[in-house]
């Protein structure tokens, strides 16, 4: 179903990349196609006679369902649909029921009211290749194993502690990124590319605490393959009968190229392993993520410790996560402070009183600097970078918002129109930070109307470290440069739907240095 976050949503087969006529796969088809045709007339005959009833929703084709109708912009073709269904609707794309929740309401009964029932995340077929079975913390069924280790990287690897401990790393790297741009003022620059290279940087030393500069351009490469792999349409997610034969290819490229980021985890865990042997952990020892895994592996203890599967499966975890959707949203808030230059001014006023203009931004200001946290919480708001979070499965047959939702169907919540509603936020589609200055909404709070990580027991673990680096990476770029455009250029705030919700086009802003040191630039 997660293929569904991919803007070419395919009728049939013209999409694949196999073809329907291959004499190999004809069988096959044909007796998938048979299948579910009788599969078709059963669920109609099994549903129509539910009470209560499914919610309502679009008609569709039999067998296929609504799949072709589906329009790529998902997030807002689903938002056109709930004014025409209301807060809760079905589609049906070949074997897969799907249910979509538009409220904030739904939203609270889905995440906490019955967040036992839904605490399972819709697995896509290949993304189980490359974890080991899926038993990373995403993919992982909800139980005690997945609550344990849900516990052991929020207490151990993202807590406060464990984050200062490596702030050092992540200082680095930004002020690498702010000599870079230094070096660039007056000319155009890429800002997400200046972002997504930074962003890295700071996974992989805050990982392994090297010096990650050799390694950079292949993990780019390695990462940008895995996204489109497991992003791409796959036949086996909406015909299961069909998993077996990896009919595109998915599932084994998939797998090799989890497999070279294995190998490099296995080359460095060895290395860890040897100095421990050697007893010179003390005198080595690295305040990165890995070592903190491996101290968790090495404890030996069923309960608290982890095995070497699960430290490697954390890992590419935090690498897939923590390199795409932090710049993405750093580069949607320097769009919409470009858009909206007295919000820009008034930020910048804020990181003068703060950290003045002999200093460069720190950690321990970011407490402070109340109107840039706002800045980012509003951008969130209005651009969540998973605007339909990661889809559920109900573990059993359940009601919500008078209509049944069967057990084992996919359930999106469209956070991206929860967060426009003008019942919760006055002038929704405004972009207004102070909205954020006159309460007490958070990330983890009951507020079913702002949830960009989420919420409940499966809310994204990382939270902790998104925050820093998104106000560490945005109160670097507005404290240390004032920005401008090409002229006669605006920022687009079009967007384009995927796993992440990116700009249609990439921002590109004119820096000229605003402080008056050059120390402070190095």
């Amino acid at each position: 179903m997660t293929n569904l976050y991919n803007k070419h949503a395919v009728l049939a087969c013209e999409g694949w990349s196999w073809s329907c006529h291959d004499p190999e796969f004809a069988p096959l088809m044909a007796g998938a196609l048979v299948i579910f045709c009788c599969a078709w007339l059963w669920w109609s005959m099994k549903f129509t006679k539910i009470n209560p009833p499914l919610p309502p929703g679009p008609l569709g084709l039999p067998i296929i369902g609504n799949l072709p109708f589906i329009k790529p912009e998902l997030h807002r073709y689903f938002s056109d649909l709930s004014r025409i269904y209301g807060p809760v609707f079905k589609l049906r794309m070949w074997s897969v029921l799907a249910i979509v929740i538009n409220s904030p309401s739904l939203a609270k009964e889905v995440l906490k009211v019955q967040d036992a029932i839904f605490a399972n995340h819709d697995v896509p077929t290949a993304t189980v290749v490359g974890t080991f079975g899926g038993i990373n913390i995403l993919w992982r069924p909800n139980g005690s194993r997945c609550n344990q280790l849900r516990k052991l990287v929020i207490c151990e690897i993202m807590s406060k502690q464990s984050l200062d401990a490596c702030y050092v790393l992540r200082q680095r790297e930004v002020r690498r990124m702010v000599k870079e741009i230094h070096g660039k003022v007056g000319s155009s620059v890429n800002i997400y590319e200046q972002l997504s290279a930074t962003a890295l940087r700071v996974m992989m030393s805050t990982l392994w605490g090297d010096d990650p500069s050799q390694d950079l351009i292949e993990f780019r490469k390695r990462l940008d393959e895995i996204v489109i792999t497991f992003g791409a349409p796959n036949v086996s997610d909406f015909f299961p009968i069909l998993a077996p034969f990896d009919l595109q290819g998915i599932e084994s490229k998939g797998k090799e190229q989890v497999s070279w980021f294995y190998g490099v985890f296995e080359s460095m865990i060895k290395n860890r392993r040897n100095i421990r042997d050697d007893g010179k952990e003390k005198e080595n020892i690295r305040k990165d993520f890995m070592q903190q895994l491996l101290e968790l592996h090495w404890r030996g203890d069923e309960k608290n410790s982890l095995s070497i599967n699960e430290v490697k499966a954390l890992l590419l975890d935090m690498m897939v996560a923590g390199t795409d959707t932090v710049p993405t949203a750093v580069e949607w808030a320097m769009t919409e402070l470009l858009c909206h230059r007295d919000k820009m001014t008034k930020l910048v006023k804020e990181l003068d009183m703060v950290v003045g203009n002999q200093n460069t931004v720190e950690d321990s200001h970011i407490p402070q600097l109340v109107y840039l946290d706002a800045v980012i919480k509003e951008t969130l708001r209005l651009h969540p970078v998973a605007p339909l979070l990661i889809p559920r499965v109900p573990s059993k047959t359940t009601v919500i918002g008078g209509f049944t939702v069967p057990k084992g169907c996919t359930v999106f919540i469209n956070a991206w129109v929860i967060q426009r509603d003008p019942e919760l936020w006055d002038d929704p589609l405004r972009f207004h930070p102070e909205r954020f200055l006159e309460t007490d909404i958070n990330y983890r709070s009951n507020n079913f109307g702002f949830i960009p990580f989420g919420s409940g027991r499966r809310i994204c673990v990382g939270v902790s470290l998104a925050e820093k680096m998104m106000a560490l990476l945005l109160g670097s770029l507005v404290h240390s440069f004032e920005w401008g455009l090409s002229e006669g250029t605006k920022p687009s705030l079009e967007d384009k739907f995927g796993i992440v919700l990116k700009k249609t086009e990439s921002l590109v802003g004119i820096p000229v240095a605003r402080l008056p040191n050059l120390e402070q630039y190095q």
